[in-house]
């Protein structure tokens, strides 16, 4: 292998490696970050506030205030230094009047001399502080004596004792005059101006969201089969126009579902004619074995066409309405038990739901009387909870093979084996039970049963 094949054996590795933690990174970021819009929104106008007001905090502090404070110390330091030399240069009395009268009088200082050489030791320093930094470098530098310093004992007064040839000079300085103290105002205005734009950027995000969460609820609604009262487009231009298609495509649908309805209303109509025609001719020719097998055939053709069309049309033009469903679980039990079987009925919750109540009752009703065709026991479970209601049938029958359990929902389907063939069936019963679960934005599931059948799941959003 050449020098060039390692090289770009080595780039591809170290790609890869990028490649990965780049990966790693996105996954990070993606966990952490919040999912919703408010909250993203929010985020980005937020973000770029703090960073804005952090950096503009770190620059003022750490130009303006430590700039202010190091003049300030320093114009301290040299009204100490210019005492020192008074001290030095022109002899006084014993106690130092007149220098510690001009110190009071003209530097705001007071200053007293101690006796001895000896210094306090040093004190706990303050963790961060512009002040104790800025005093002691001017000190060494301007004053070059030994010296002892006191920021933190006294909150108004700053202690400074310098070592002279016998004695040792105290001075006690205004923290005003060595400090600048307004970060206090600074901190205030920051915080406060800070809180008031985020405040602004709540309210001013919430009223650009709430028209978004208000569409995302109506077209929920609509494809639970529900109305959508009140409904109408606000918000950004953006959001409006979505609400514009959403209500378009909403007239679209609507319309298409209505046609269809008039559709079949008329074939229904004229079928149904035709049948009651074939029913009056049978009834007027007499009874005969061949008469009795036409009439059968007849009423057959009648049943396969109210299933067809009711498959069809999937009960369109239902409104939703509140609904009990423990009553409607109780009326399943009592027809099945009607019909010979031993049922049981058990609801968890509330039982008030709001659904198209004669469909979902069609509903129920196909999962029961399937059950009912090839099973003794059904145990029908209701339970609701804050978002979804469960209904399960359960019976002891032969049930459906694993990999049969998606093909009986296709419509007009009879499996030989499978517990939905029925002689004079149209397969339709669990094509149109899923059908209208779905339509109120829900499925249909197939499982074990633990009475040794299966089980039926419905499950729709409350």
């Amino acid at each position: 292998m050449t020098t060039l094949d390692l090289g770009l054996a080595t780039l591809r590795t170290a790609a890869g490696h990028v490649a990965a933690v780049w990966d790693w990174w996105g996954r990070t970021v993606r966990s952490v970050m919040p999912t919703g819009l408010y909250a993203r929104s929010l985020l980005i106008i937020v973000t770029p506030m703090v960073i804005l007001q952090s950096v503009v905090a770190f620059v003022f502090m750490e130009r303006h205030w430590n700039t202010v404070t190091r003049r300030l110390s320093g114009a301290v330091t040299q009204d100490i230094a210019s005492l020192i030399d008074m001290y030095q240069s022109f002899p006084d009395t014993p106690d130092h009047a007149t220098l510690r009268r001009i110190a009071q009088q003209r530097l705001g200082l007071v200053v007293d001399f101690l006796p001895g050489t000896d210094l306090p030791p040093p004190g706990p320093k303050p963790f961060f502080s512009l002040l104790d930094q800025a005093l002691s470098r001017e000190i060494s530098w301007r004053i070059a004596r030994p010296f002892w310093i006191d920021t933190v004992g006294r909150s108004a007064l700053v202690e400074i004792r310098i070592t002279l040839d016998n004695n040792v000079m105290r001075v006690f300085a205004p923290r005003n005059a060595a400090y600048a103290s307004n970060s206090e105002i600074f901190l205030f205005w920051m915080v406060g101006t800070s809180l008031v734009l985020v405040g602004v950027s709540v309210l001013f995000l919430r009223n650009q969201i709430r028209p978004i969460l208000t569409l995302a609820d109506a077209a929920e609604s609509f494809g639970k089969g529900r109305e959508v009262p009140g409904f109408r487009p606000r918000g950004a231009r953006e959001v409006r126009r979505a609400a514009n298609a959403f209500l378009e495509m909403k007239r679209r649908v609507e319309r298409t579902m209505e046609q269809r309805t008039t559709m079949l209303a008329g074939v229904s109509h004229d079928l149904r004619t035709v049948l009651t025609r074939f029913k009056l001719e049978l009834a007027l020719i007499g009874d005969s074995p061949e008469v009795e097998a036409l009439k059968k055939d007849v009423d057959e053709m009648g049943r396969m066409l109210e299933a067809y069309l009711a498959f069809a049309r999937g009960d369109a033009g239902e409104q939703s309405a509140p609904t009990d469903m423990a009553a409607f679980l109780e009326e399943l039990k009592l027809d099945a038990e009607r019909h010979g079987h031993r049922a049981s009925v058990v609801f968890h919750g509330h039982p008030v739901v709001t659904v198209r109540p004669a469909a979902f009752k069609r509903c129920l009703a196909n999962l029961v009387s399937n059950a009912a065709r090839f099973a003794n026991t059904i145990a029908i479970t209701g339970h609701r909870d804050h978002r979804w209601l469960t209904v399960t049938v359960d019976d002891d029958g032969p049930g459906i093979p694993v990999g049969m359990r998606d093909e009986v929902f296709r419509p007009f389907l009879r499996l030989d084996d499978a517990r939905n063939q029925d002689q004079g069936g149209t397969g339709l019963g669990l094509a149109i039970a899923r059908d209208i679960a779905r339509s109120h934005g829900g499925d249909i599931s197939l499982s074990d049963s633990p009475l040794g059948g299966l089980r039926v799941t419905v499950r729709v959003p409350v």
